[in-house]
């Protein structure tokens, strides 16, 4: 193509997303419309799809091959099965039981009449009551989901499920509680306050400079596993004309469903952080973004900034302020790695959810080339609290240089799974002993698996370690989201490092060369059974080293951690 032609097209569109509040990802969007008309392969129809909107078919092959839900097969019922860390625990490392036999037709793939398929995806966000699927937009959870999807086939034809009304209650609820006695991220989930109440009165009488100030003095750290400073995040933007600030839901860590808890139960104060986060940068624009495998939290988001707008909280002269903020919401498309923020933005853009070399950070050159701020759910839910409280309130919670309050996710195999709030500095041992009740009857872990794929792994009885970044990180872990997943003791060691290895393969973006061929490299040795020669050592030591993004580097290191947290059950695979 001439390369006229293709700046013609990105200048395309560029102006057709992008413009006008919830138009982001519209690519994306209507893939995924032209995908769930479809059956067939994605060459049969993701060309026509870019042809409608003026771009030529690479602009919609690209994608609709790289997303898991672009990729797979559509029937008019479409079941995707949960196959993440806290579903693989609670399956003793085996395969979901009979699901295929059920729906009759083979993971990956449609009936031959496209009354329905199956897919298999990473997480649901479910991990309190694993295993888990979602059949339509119906959660179902618990160890009988063959029958229970058989049950619901037989009582309606085979027609696909309809999601359920936003209001409905979540199946199972989400048990939270907090640890604090002053809940800052669950205040509205269980002390009932109402949102809402900063935005108004910080908008009308407060300056962005105040904004700033308070969390630079809170310490407030990002919550999405990076942990870096928010303030210094914003001063970066440096309050440039057409930043835009993006709430980053696409929580794919297996083990945690904070973010899914907060925007389903708690979306007036995510998006109030959110708008708090545009004031202070100067941003008039807002996204939230929100991932395919949380249909709840992408309704209630959808009509909590409904309700926004009509409450004068968005819009043009917010409260009589002169502030104008316009906010939209975008929906996922199935990638663990789109979360990392500059592939968050490629997916925003329409493009492969790749990372992208840095520099330029986005807070000079993001979305659309406008300097973006990118913050996690967890992490703009804490502002309003902060603003109000004030940032002296904030870091006198949690251990220094790390402040405040962190929301953790015990998974299925605790006695009392659920999301709690403590603070940062809390021992392990008192997160899994005193709130998680220990163990589940019958349950005796070998190891905990911490802060998702990219944390770690800690034996069941090295639990003695705070909850910080720092204490985390000298045992060879990292808090990521904090989701904490036991693995019992009859699991087959060697089967969880493959589990660890199948992750890695299957979401690597495939940017970079030493995750790409690294993951397939260690997913075969792991497939192996057998100890690895010195040229694990090295390939580790390669991914870890000049990978292009977080994932790639980190993935080492939870290998490593989990070979050092089985012990003699994993001699040979410490890749040194």
């Amino acid at each position: 193509m001439d390369p006229a032609d293709s700046a013609e097209h990105f200048d395309a569109l560029r102006a057709l997303v992008g413009r006008s509040r919830g138009t982001d990802g519209v690519l994306l969007e209507a893939l995924r419309r032209a995908r769930a008309r479809s059956t067939g392969p994605t060459a049969a129809w993701a060309p026509a799809v870019a042809r409608a909107l003026g771009l030529p078919a690479a602009a919609g092959l690209g994608p609709a091959d790289y997303y898991a839900d672009l990729a797979a097969p559509h029937g008019r019922r479409h079941v995707r099965v949960c196959t993440g860390a806290a579903c693989f625990a609670a399956r003793g490392g085996r395969p979901p039981d009979g699901v295929e036999e059920a729906l009759g037709v083979r993971t990956g793939a449609a009936a031959a009449d496209g009354s329905v398929s199956l897919q298999a995806v990473r997480c649901l966000g479910h991990c309190y009551a694993a295993p888990a699927c979602l059949d339509g937009g119906t959660v179902l959870t618990g160890p009988d989901l063959a029958g229970r999807l058989a049950a619901t086939a037989a009582g309606d034809g085979g027609r696909p499920a309809a999601p359920p009304a936003p209001a409905a209650p979540l199946a199972p609820p989400v048990p939270a509680a907090d640890a604090t006695g002053d809940p800052a991220l669950l205040g509205g989930v269980l002390a009932g306050e109402a949102a809402w109440q900063v935005w108004p009165r910080t908008v009308s009488c407060g300056t962005p400079e105040q904004v700033r100030a308070e969390v630079a003095v809170a310490g407030l750290r990002g919550r999405g596993g990076a942990g870096f400073p928010v303030a210094a995040k914003w001063a970066a933007a440096g309050g440039s004309p057409g930043t835009v600030v993006v709430a980053n839901g696409d929580e794919g860590d297996p083990g945690s469903y904070a973010d899914r808890l907060l925007m389903e139960s708690d979306p007036g104060r995510v998006l109030e952080g959110l708008a708090l986060a545009c004031f202070a940068c100067g941003a008039r624009r807002g996204v939230v973004l929100v991932r395919s495998e949380y249909p709840r939290a992408l309704a209630a988001m959808r009509e909590q900034v409904r309700r926004a707008y009509a409450d004068g909280h968005l819009g043009r002269d917010v409260h009589g302020s002169g502030t104008d903020l316009d906010v939209g919401v975008a929906e996922g498309a199935g990638s663990y790695v789109a979360g990392e923020e500059t592939a968050l933005i490629a997916g925003l853009e329409g493009g492969r959810g790749c990372a992208r070399p840095r520099p330029p950070y986005p807070t000079r050159a993001g979305l659309w080339d406008a300097p973006t701020v990118v913050n996690n759910v967890e992490t703009l839910a804490a502002l309003p609290w902060i603003v109000r409280r004030g940032g002296a309130a904030w870091a006198r919670r949690g251990v220094p240089g790390e402040p405040g309050t962190k929301l953790v996710c015990l998974s299925e195999r605790f006695a009392r799974p659920g999301c709690y709030e403590v603070e940062l500095g809390t021992p392990l041992s008192r997160i899994v002993r005193d709130l998680g009740g220990g163990p589940r009857p019958g349950s005796e872990p070998a190891v905990v698996q911490v802060g998702g794929p990219l944390g770690g792994f800690l034996a069941a009885d090295d639990l003695d370690v705070p909850l910080s970044e720092r204490a985390l990180a000298a045992r060879g872990a990292a808090m990521g989201h904090a989701g904490l997943v036991a693995f019992d003791r009859d699991v087959e060691p060697l089967r969880v490092l493959r589990h660890v290895w199948e992750f890695a393969d299957a979401e690597s973006c495939g940017a970079c060369s030493p995750c790409r061929v690294g993951s397939r490299r260690g997913l075969e040795h792991a497939a192996a059974g057998t100890p690895p020669g010195p040229e694990y050592g090295r390939m580790l030591r390669l991914m870890a080293g000049a990978s292009l993004c977080a994932f790639g580097r980190r993935v080492p290191d939870a290998v490593r951690s989990l070979a050092r947290a089985y012990g003699d059950r994993l001699t040979g695979w410490e890749g040194r």
